[in-house]
């Protein structure tokens, strides 16, 4: 089975390096197989034959604390739930200089429509979709600093999300369907 893992935090800021040759190497040996990372970010595509999804995320913060000594949340989709995401961005979103097209993860206990009424959306700025396992946000470059959708920095709901642009998204998109 075809997976993809969401690391969040690490390599932001300066905090929580992971170089991602170590990182395939920590996948490789908690038995993980055809690993590709994709940028510095966190996002390893990668099979298994021999768990679960739902063991997945487990094994795999326990293969990045042993190897980097850090707690790193680790969000794992099959293939199919991350296709449908991808799928699920309208064509038209960039992010670009005139968009910014995000999508925000979500974590299973955050992972239902009602996320949405927490969030400070605008309407007229904003664009904002839910679709199970992430929320789709776009916003013209011109209107970012306006957007209530900012306002979900430091929020509890920050906590249980981890964000890829949709031009990552599409890239990871990309790797999955060649492994």
């Amino acid at each position: 089975m075809k997976y993809v893992a969401l690391l969040r935090g690490i390599n932001v800021g300066g905090k929580n390096k992971v170089d991602m040759k170590k990182l395939k190497l920590a996948f490789e040996e908690a038995g993980m197989s055809s690993v590709t990372t994709y940028i510095n970010s966190g996002n390893i595509i990668f099979a298994d034959e021999n768990n679960r999804k739902e063991q997945l995320a487990a094994i795999l913060e326990r293969a990045i604390d042993s190897h980097f000594n850090l707690k790193i949340n680790v969000l794992v989709y099959d293939e199919d739930e991350f296709q449908k995401i991808a799928e699920a961005i309208p064509e038209n979103w960039s992010n670009d200089q005139q968009m910014k097209s995000d999508v925000l993860f979500l974590w299973q206990d955050v992972d239902e429509e009602t996320v949405l009424d927490g969030l400070a959306i605008k309407p007229d700025i904003d664009q904002v979709i839910y679709v199970p396992g992430a929320i789709l946000w776009a916003v013209g470059r011109d209107m970012v600093t306006k957007s209530g959708m900012l306002k979900i920095v430091g929020s509890a709901l920050y906590q249980r999300v981890t964000i890829r642009n949709v031009n990552t998204v599409r890239k990871i998109q990309g790797l999955l369907k060649s492994l």
